[in-house]
């Protein structure tokens, strides 16, 4: 989640003359947040327009965009959230269905001072979407205890949608390391999954997950980054065989050969190609052939007796999510694949 030099900052690269006063800040939150009972934070979700389109009839295609979009407090982050959430947020109109990490819409009331507060009301303020993900419920309700751990925000996950969503479920890994003075700050938030049963035009049901696991790359890291992916996978099977499934997110497993740290590569590799085997998923950007195929942020689907999914294509579209001075809208790049459903013959 979090990261630089310092351990707190592993991954995101902040100057080392910010990196004490930062630290320092971060301390100061945890140790407040433990003084305070939780609360649900007083911020708007943002509204949904009230007219909805009719949904196409079958066949048809839809665009998915997963997005982690950097909304991590400005005093802890690299990127420019005040600035560049409210300029994200009239882009995602261009996609049918968007998965959104690091998009916080739970805090602790230690935070409630930050501007920070803001950042979600601001992401979804122009998304036209009629169908969008509730706020999340705070950590009783995904069996956390937030006196274990050093917990400041919630899972940082959304979907916004064209098509209906219900059954909206919030899943948070059973464990994690990093606080705000080592690993990558895993435990800070109630970092997880989330999955909604997504209801396409006649009909027909689509399981679809947004997802953000473990990062960092330590010994500890990676036998948490197993574990996630063992939850998830025991989580989809024991939902039955027979879903389709779209699944996106911010995965943090580096799959590239040759990535400058420890516990990636093969490793990461084993982890996402047990994961896809154990499910029935098969990998968007594999099937595809991709031309980034070590990027972090995946997709994976699959179909089941009622709908057929077919992959059709996937785009790394960075320079539409780039600010009018050219620097990136957050750090990680945009993912979108597009799909065509089809009633299964007979």
């Amino acid at each position: 989640m979090l990261s630089s030099g310092s351990p707190l900052f592993h991954q995101r690269r902040i100057p080392r003359g910010r990196a004490t006063a930062v630290t320092a800040m971060l301390g100061a939150l945890v140790l407040s947040a433990s003084l305070f009972a939780c609360t649900v934070p007083p911020s708007d979700p943002g509204s949904p327009p009230t007219t909805v389109s009719p949904l196409p009839d079958p066949p048809s295609e839809f665009s998915v965009l997963t997005y982690n979009v950097a909304g991590l407090p400005q005093e802890v982050s690299k990127e420019n959230p005040k600035k560049h959430l409210p300029l994200i947020s009239p882009l995602l109109n261009a996609y049918d269905v968007v998965l959104t990490q690091e998009d916080f819409d739970w805090w602790q009331s230690a935070a409630a001072a930050l501007d920070f507060t803001n950042y979600h009301t601001r992401l979804r303020a122009e998304a036209t979407h009629p169908y969008r993900t509730d706020r999340h419920p705070g950590p009783a309700a995904v069996g956390i205890n937030p006196a274990a751990r050093p917990l400041l925000v919630g899972d940082g996950i959304g979907v916004l949608s064209r098509f209906p969503l219900t059954a909206e479920t919030h899943h948070a890994w059973s464990k994690c390391y990093g606080d705000a003075f080592t690993g990558a700050g895993d435990c800070l938030a109630m970092k997880g999954f989330r999955v909604v049963t997504m209801t396409l035009g006649d009909g027909r049901e689509v399981d679809v997950y947004s997802l953000h696991a473990e990062a960092g790359s330590s010994d500890r890291d990676q036998a948490l980054q197993v574990l996630d992916f063992e939850e998830l996978s025991r989580f989809i099977r024991s939902r039955g065989a027979d879903r389709a499934i779209i699944l996106g997110g911010d995965t943090n497993l580096h799959v590239d050969d040759g990535y400058p740290e420890l516990n990636t590569g093969l490793v990461d590799s084993v982890i996402w190609e047990e994961f896809l085997a154990s499910t029935g998923l098969t990998e968007v950007c594999a099937e595809l052939a991709c031309d980034r195929p070590g990027s972090i942020d995946k997709f994976a689907y699959r179909s089941n007796g009622t709908v057929n999914l077919f992959a059709t294509g996937i785009e790394f579209p960075a320079e539409r999510f780039t600010a009018s001075t050219g620097e990136s809208l957050s750090d990680h790049t945009p993912v979108v694949a597009t799909f065509r459903w089809e009633i299964p013959a007979g």
